[in-house]
This record gives structure tokens, C-alpha cells and sequence, in this order.
């Protein structure tokens, strides 16, 4: 006997069809599962076999081949044990035929229950391209993969319900899509920075317009503190934001059945030991690193020098192209990485240069060797360098209530807005193109001067000289000027104090 049962793969964060063919045939008892499976999946016959066993289905005595069509695509995970229990049980006429239609995923455990997969709303929303129309997945799965609502999601929650549903004697609801509003209530929140102006000015403009910035000063100016509420003044996700952003994390396996869905800008904050290859993704199989985990937020790089060399220059493309190609011998994927970067990091060895109390006793070459860590291609790709200095007495013990996350968020939302009006609904200042950049950041005559001024002086790039002028754009927008004025650059400028440092 042979029957045929659909089911869906995962590459890169796209789904794909798979088809499992399963054939019954006389000869010794064996079970094969050809078409390219990894460990994982060859496993699958022993929990398949258990599992029909203790569900109260016969198992066949026969030969079984089970192929995992298209078998050049190589297969990965616990995902096919569903489907391939399945088509032996529809192939030794234990169930009645399956509708073509219909796909199943999802990992057995040895007792029947269905245990929840990654990459579930991947598959939904690409099922229907593939001609599916209702996909079969753990119940653990279901409300995320109920935000595809191109199918209709079956939750699963044991392998004897899912048969009494097949053979019409008891039917299983189809999932809702779940509603989760964004929330403008965060843990964290700008209103515990007390002081520090200048620097929640600087993080203002960079959430404005999706730049990237670098927080430098003394052990416990709030370099930290100030970097993790930055999430908290960013523009809230759009739908189709969110539904990027959750299929990468569900691929990752960081998704779950009471966080199905991202509804906030992620942050990510590897430690400084972390691999080139934990960052930017990889593995003998290529899986999204944190820049794509990042993807529409932010990476946090917190003692950016103490990170190690390779993995800090991997940034360098990733950060120009808003995405990443990692090439392996199991292929070629490529990921979106489009993250407003920010780094924080101490001015020298011991942290303390610059402190008012002159505890630093490092010379100025050891002070010039640790800030050289940071090479100059990649100092060039951030757009702002801010001093954080050391916050004063008068300011941590008193003083009125600083401004919240909420009230800055909304002149960052009007700032966003004027982009999107003018560079089209995905557009942000931190991506303009040249032809943008010339079009909308046209200089008077005295800004002009300022910026060729500011040019020889501080040994500007070609890269830098645009996104000066980028986040110039931004300083304007957020001022709601139409023009870029000598004010808005001269702002654009004073945040460049690494260039300074080094001129």
C-alpha cells in the first residue's frame, strides 16, 4: 500500500512543501526514511512506532519506506513525526483517507501527546502558496501560527484526538487568531534617568531616525541603564514588523504558547565573548544570529572593546545591507538584520578617565590603545558618539520627575511619521539612500561652510559625511522643519565626539 500525507519544512525563515510518501511492501520488517533526514529525523521511527503502539494501533510487520519529497532539500528536526505516523496509519488502512489539502507538523511523544515545533508560523503562512488550506499543528503552536490567516490552524493536542477528528467522530475547533495590543507600559522606563540631558537628547534623535550610537563614559554614568530603556521610546511595531520579527524568534525557538507573538521591538544583548558566528548567525546548519534576532530593534553591545576582533568586523556588511548571507555546505541562507545599534563602553582600562574624582592613572597612550580596539571602518558606521559623564549629586537626590518613556516616544513617533511621508511607509533616516540624502538634505550656504569645515577638521569619510547629514535630517524632522538649518547640523556634529578625539 502506499499513501501520501503533506507537511511543510522550514529554510532560512521561509516555509516550504514536503510531501511524505510512505509505501507498505512484503519482505523482513524494516522501516527506512529516505530523502535527505538528519539525525533527528531518522529518530522518528522509533517514536513513531512506540507511539502508535501505546495509542492502540497496530503496527505494521511490513517493509517501510518512507520518503521526505523533495529529497535534494535536506530534512531537520522532530517536525515529520506527525505526518509520518500519519501515512503509515492511512497506509495500513487503520485511517480513513486525508484531504490533499490538509498539511500536518508537530513531534510525538512516546505517549501520543504532540510537543510544540519551531518555526510553526513560517510554515502557516507560506502553506497557502502550496495549496494548503489547513495545517495540523501542536496545540502548544497553535496561537502563534493562527496569526497566518491565509489557513485554517488545527490544534492538536494528542494523537487520539486528532484520529477521532479525522474519522468524524469528534471535531476539533479550528484557533482563533489570538488579540495582543502593544503596550505602552514598560518595565523600564526614561523616567528613572535622572540627569544626563544631553545623552537622552542624543537617544532621542537616534530612536528618531534608526541610528546607530555609542555611549562612552564612566562605570556607573548610565550607560546601561539608558540603553536598555531605548526599546521603550521606539516606534510601536507594524503588523507586518511583527510578523518578520516573530517568525525569525519562532525559527529560533524562542516563541511559546503564552508569547506567541512579538509585539515589541526586541533587544538583544549578547555578552562580550560572544562568537562571530553567535552573532551574525551560522552553524553547520545556517540559524539567525543575534542581528537577526535584533531584526526591527535593537543590539545591545555592552564594554563594546571587550568583544573579540572577528566578531565586531562581521557587523561591518550586515549593517550597511540590513541583512546577512551565511553560506555553509547545507546551504546558503540569508536573514534580515536591520537593528539600530547601540554600544556602550568605558573611555579606558580601568573606566574611570575623565571621573571627576582623578582616580584614572592610565597614561594617554594606554587610554588611545583601548579606544583603538574599535576600528575605523566600524567607528564609521556609527552615526553618534556621545560622552556620558558622570552624573552629579544634585541630580540623583533631587530635582523634578525627568520626562517619561511615553512623552518621548511621541515626538519620536511624529519624527518617524515625516520619514515615512516622505521616504515611503518602511522609510527611516538611518536608510536613506544617496539619491535621498541629496534630494532632502539640501544646506544653505552657512551649513554648507559649517560642514566643509567640519570636514577637514575632524577627517571626516565620505560615510560619516552622510550620516551627519542623515541624522541632521532627523534633527530637523524632529523639529519639524522641512529643511535641514545650520542649527540642525551643528546638533548633528557635536555628536561626533570619537571623530573629535581622534582629530
Amino acid at each position: 500500500m502506499f499513501y501520501k500525507i503533506r507537511s511543510m519544512g522550514i529554510t532560512g525563515i521561509d516555509g516550504y512543501a514536503v510531501e511524505c510518501e510512505c509505501d507498505l511492501s512484503g519482505g523482513l520488517p524494516t522501516f527506512d526514511i529516505v530523502g535527505l533526514p538528519d539525525a533527528a529525523v531518522k529518530e522518528s521511527r522509533d517514536r513513531v512506532r512506540a507511539c502508535a503502539k501505546n495509542c492502540a494501533f497496530q503496527f505494521p510487520l511490513r517493509r517501510i519506506t518512507v520518503n521526505l519529497a523533495p529529497a535534494d532539500t535536506r530534512k531537520e528536526g522532530p517536525i515529520y513525526d506527525l505526518p509520518i505516523l500519519l501515512s503509515v496509519l492511512c497506509a495500513s488502512e487503520q485511517l480513513p483517507a486525508i484531504p490533499e489539502t490538509s498539511a500536518f507538523v508537530g513531534e510525538l511523544s512516546l505517549d501520543g501527546r504532540l510537543r510544540p515545533v519551531t518555526g510553526v508560523l513560517s510554515m502557516a503562512t507560506d502553506a497557502a502558496a502550496a495549496g494548503i488550506d489547513t495545517l495540523y499543528v501542536p496545540a502548544d503552536n497553535a496561537a502563534e501560527a493562527a496569526f497566518a490567516a491565509s489557513v485554517r490552524i488545527i490544534p492538536v493536542e494528542t494523537v487520539g484526538e486528532l484520529c477521532a477528528h479525522l474519522r468524524g467522530e469528534k471535531e476539533i475547533p479550528p484557533a482563533e487568531c489570538p488579540v495582543a495590543e502593544a503596550t505602552d507600559r514598560f518595565p523600564a522606563d526614561f523616567s528613572d534617568v535622572r540627569g544626563q540631558e544631553s545623552v537622552r537628547r542624543a537617544v532621542e534623535i537616534a530612536a528618531a531616525g534608526g541610528h546607530n550610537i555609542l555611549l562612552m563614559g564612566p562605570p556607573g554614568s548610565g550607560k546601561s541603564m539608558i540603553a536598555r530603556r531605548i526599546p521603550s521610546i521606539l516606534p510601536r511595531l507594524s503588523g507586518e514588523e511583527a510578523l518578520i520579527c516573530t517568525k525569525i524568534h519562532s525559527v529560533a525557538g524562542l516563541t511559546d504558547r503564552q508569547h506567541p507573538m512579538l509585539r515589541e521591538r526586541p533587544f538583544r544583548s549578547p555578552h562580550h565573548t560572544i562568537s562571530a558566528i553567535s552573532l551574525t548567525g551560522g552553524g553547520r546548519t545556517p540559524r539567525p544570529g543575534e542581528i537577526s534576532l535584533a531584526h526591527n530593534g535593537v543590539l545591545f553591545l555592552d564594554e563594546f572593546p571587550e568583544f573579540h576582533k572577528d566578531a565586531l568586523e562581521a557587523l561591518r556588511q550586515p549593517l550597511e545591507d540590513g541583512c546577512v548571507t551565511i553560506s555553509r555546505v547545507a546551504g546558503s541562507m540569508t536573514y534580515p538584520s536591520s537593528f539600530m545599534l547601540v554600544c556602550a563602553m568605558n573611555p579606558c582600562r580601568c573606566g574611570w578617565y575623565g571621573h571627576p574624582s582623578g582616580r584614572c592613572k592610565c597614561s594617554q597612550a594606554s587610554v588611545d590603545s583601548y579606544q583603538s580596539r574599535i576600528s575605523g571602518p566600524m567607528l564609521d558606521r556609527i552615526d553618534l558618539h556621545i560622552d556620558v559623564p558622570a552624573v552629579e549629586f544634585d541630580k540623583l537626590h533631587g530635582g523634578d520627575k525627568p520626562e517619561s518613556s511615553a512623552d518621548i516616544r511621541a515626538r519620536v513617533e511624529a519624527a518617524r511619521q515625516r520619514q515615512r511621508d516622505r521616504l515611503g511607509e518602511s522609510g527611516c533616516n538611518a536608510r536613506m539612500t544617496t539619491a535621498e540624502i541629496r534630494r532632502d538634505c539640501v544646506l544653505g550656504e552657512e551649513a554648507s561652510a559649517m560642514l566643509s569645515a567640519a570636514f577637514d577638521a575632524l577627517g571626516m569619510t565620505a560615510r560619516s559625511y552622510d550620516r551627519v547629514l542623515r541624522v541632521a535630517r532627523t534633527v530637523a524632522d524632529l523639529a519639524g522643519s522641512d529643511r535641514v538649518e545650520t542649527e540642525h547640523l551643528a546638533e548633528a556634529l557635536a555628536f561626533r565626539t570619537m571623530d573629535r578625539n581622534k582629530a
